[in-house]
């Protein structure tokens, strides 16, 4: 995840370094080895436990953000899913880096202490047809996420869980377990909160300097976000995807970059707005080379009309500076190297950030 980038891009290099040393008293093996040890990516690697997974990937979603940033690519408002938002809430002002590394830290390491038995499932339903189903095991069963008009998530404990797959099933209604060690948002969570208040009432907060979509409410975040309350109820309310994009469009805001290793969120955005209302743009994506996914996004910023630093962007990089031939142009371009450009101009007014979650 990101390796490239790591190895070729001195402002993410320099970000993500910052992030390891900060997380070194937090987390018990370094950031480095987690994210590139030869078996991050297996089934077995600690990146699956979700003490590593959170802080691991805030500090990588925090690192391109920074990227972006240094060509030039500035948002102009930022929506995190789940602990997504917690690096959305460093951006915009909210809390420290350090207080955000601090924090995530803490929800990954008390959620891992908590006992097994919880999972998550994505059900290809509306969240009415969901909560229908899952009324029976209300102590057990929470909605996670509205993730769209027909995608919500459910947590809990895994037999309840897997009672609820098999009734929508015979339904033929489709669902899909999620490759996460714990039940986030749900009220499985509820013994670790006395603890996770204590910590995040340690925190220093601030007003956001740039506009924030909040989860727990799917609307522009008012001065509640700078309260230590306000990230206790983050832990067990489902998120508000939908009702977040949906708040993001009516607001102007047509042009998303997701903030990820790989595009999950721009799917479920797509679905929550009409076709053809936004471009949708990744930074990373899994199997692609890094280098070539992210210039890929930055070059359909750039023909957009988004204002790129190309002195920044050359700046320490591995770029070769190559003399134009002496011939006229032709005024034309083979078909294969064609770019497939945005549909809306983007101007200083229309980015904005997505964070990730895992898949």
């Amino acid at each position: 995840m990101a390796r490239q980038l790591y190895t070729t891009q001195p402002v993410f290099r320099a970000a993500l370094d910052r992030s390891a040393e900060l997380l070194q008293p937090q987390v018990d093996r370094p950031l480095l080895d987690l994210l590139f040890a030869e078996a991050a990516a297996s089934d077995t690697s600690p990146l699956r436990q979700t003490g590593y997974t959170q802080p691991a990937l805030f500090a990588v979603e925090y690192a391109l953000t920074e990227l972006w940033r240094s060509w030039g690519i500035v948002p102009q408002a930022l929506m995190g899913h789940s602990f997504g938002e917690y690096v959305a809430a460093v951006i915009a002002g909210v809390f420290s880096l350090e207080d955000g590394l601090r924090l995530i830290a803490a929800r990954g390491r008390l959620m891992q202490q908590l006992p097994p038995g919880g999972t998550m499932a994505a059900i290809l339903a509306p969240e009415a047809q969901v909560r229908a189903a899952i009324e029976p095991y209300a102590n057990q069963l929470a909605i996670a996420a509205i993730n769209g008009p027909r995608h919500t998530v459910i947590s809990g404990l895994d037999t309840a869980v897997a009672a609820v797959v098999e009734a929508l099933a015979s339904n033929r209604v489709r669902a899909r377990r999620l490759g996460v060690s714990h039940a986030c948002h749900s009220p499985l969570m509820e013994p670790m909160i006395d603890a996770f208040a204590r910590v995040a009432a340690s925190i220093s907060y601030a007003p956001p300097r740039v506009p924030i979509i909040s989860n727990v409410t799917g609307r522009l975040a008012d001065e509640t976000i700078a309260t230590p309350d306000y990230w206790v109820q983050h832990v067990l309310a489902p998120v508000q995807l939908i009702a977040g994009m949906t708040a993001l469009h009516a607001e102007g805001y047509n042009t998303f970059i997701e903030i990820g290793p790989h595009p999950v969120l721009l799917g479920m955005g797509q679905s929550c707005l009409s076709a053809g209302t936004a471009a949708w743009l990744p930074s990373l994506r899994r199997n692609c080379a890094d280098r070539q996914q992210i210039l890929e996004s930055l070059a359909l910023l750039y023909v957009a009309g988004a204002p790129v630093n190309w002195e920044a962007f050359h700046r320490g990089g591995q770029n070769l500076r190559l003399d134009l031939p002496t011939c006229p142009f032709q005024h034309s371009l083979s078909p294969d190297i064609l770019l497939t450009t945005v549909d809306q101009p983007v101007d200083d007014t229309v980015t904005a950030l997505l964070y990730a979650m895992p898949e």
